[in-house]
């Protein structure tokens, strides 16, 4: 994981009927300021209850859930971090 500050992306996300959110899609600007949208093959969450700082510097409390994600970029693997703040319904993510 990077340690630059969480960037807001959009997210594509299916809720279940228990009330679970699954990250499946994010659209991000590149360098060049034109959208790529990227599928989500595999995430796990991995939010935890209390206010941390989570290994990528980013702070987060109750009110964020935290997922980890894996992407194909150019035909690699890349992890990357979404938080969801349910409070603000804004994502964020850090690569």
């Amino acid at each position: 994981m990077g340690t630059l500050a969480p960037t807001a992306v959009d997210v594509i996300c299916q809720h279940s009927k228990d009330g679970t959110i699954i990250p499946m899609r994010v659209r991000l600007t590149d360098e060049d300021g034109i959208y790529q949208a990227y599928t989500i093959k595999q995430y796990r969450e991995l939010s935890k209850r209390g206010a941390y700082t989570t290994p990528d510097g980013f702070y987060v409390c109750n009110d964020v859930l935290v997922f980890e994600c894996k992407i194909i970029v150019f035909g690699q693997s890349k992890s990357i971090r979404l938080y969801y703040n349910t409070k603000q319904t804004v994502w964020m993510m850090s690569a």
